[in-house]
């Protein structure tokens, strides 16, 4: 299941199986599959806190629901709701994953009062003032076989055993060079990703900071996102998550967009 949840769930919420270990060291491509596919759900809906940090120390706060689900061709469709403060209230984003395993973006903006595609030339440009791009967006469930593996070392991360893993993306329109991965070796959970510009400098650096169970499933809880160039950073914390509720169908299309309404 495509699962972007606000960045928060994003290695954690998919339909597939959770790879088991080899008697052998598991390969770098199976071991990030694992973290992708950790939790099975046929649906996710969430609400969610966003503090977004200045570079002077200020924060603005935003709040946001998600709803995900699978299309009945397996490909995965997110859609956030923003619900206060009442600048960004209204607004409303759909992403779709499409057969190449990238996915097709729409934004509405009440101050538009239309809804408008998200271009490939806009991919790097910043989401609602937020430290994430359109294209992490749709990183978050980005296809394992989009990117070339390698098993760079083991080594702990706050105490918890790691393989740490480079991914590098087979198409050069991406946004990143490479990103690195901080995996636990037993539970698969993603604690950290460190992802790359063009010019080799690290850009974004996502790190986990919580779990809890949430109806049998080992869920992140809180994600901080932070920009170092820019000293800015984005923490999303999740204040309600419900696995397998029913969701129209309607909800993953412009129209709900437009109207706010599942019709």
């Amino acid at each position: 299941m495509h699962r972007f949840v606000l960045f928060v769930l994003s290695a954690a919420l998919c339909t597939g199986t959770v790879f088991a270990e080899d008697a052998v060291a598991p390969s770098a491509m199976s071991i990030m599959q694992a973290a992708k596919d950790r939790i099975k759900s046929d649906t996710m809906s969430s609400r969610s806190r966003m503090v977004i940090t200045a570079k002077n120390g200020g924060t603005t706060e935003r709040v946001i629901d998600q709803y995900s689900k699978d299309a009945a061709n397996g490909y995965g469709r997110t859609v956030i709701v923003f619900q206060s403060p009442a600048t960004v209230k209204g607004t409303r984003f759909l992403t779709m994953e499409n057969e190449s395993g990238k996915s097709d973006q729409w934004i509405f903006l009440p101050a538009l009062g239309k809804v408008r595609r998200i271009a490939a030339s806009e991919s790097g440009g910043n989401f609602m003032g937020t430290d994430f791009s359109y294209d992490d967006m749709s990183a978050m469930d980005r296809e394992i076989g989009l990117d070339t593996h390698t098993v760079l070392r083991e080594e702990a991360l706050d105490g918890n055993a790691c393989y740490v893993i480079q991914s590098v993306p087979k198409d050069s329109d991406f946004q990143y060079a490479k990103t690195i991965s901080w995996v636990d070796k037993s539970s698969y959970r993603t604690y950290k990703k460190e992802l790359y510009n063009k010019r080799g400098a690290v850009e974004k650096v996502m790190e986990t900071l919580g779990y809890k169970d949430v109806q049998g499933r080992d869920t992140p809880t809180r994600t901080k996102v932070s920009t170092p160039a820019a000293g800015t950073s984005t923490t999303i914390s999740m204040d309600i998550i419900k696995y397998d509720d029913p969701i129209p169908e309607a909800v993953f299309t412009t129209a709900y967009l437009e109207s706010g309404r599942a019709r």
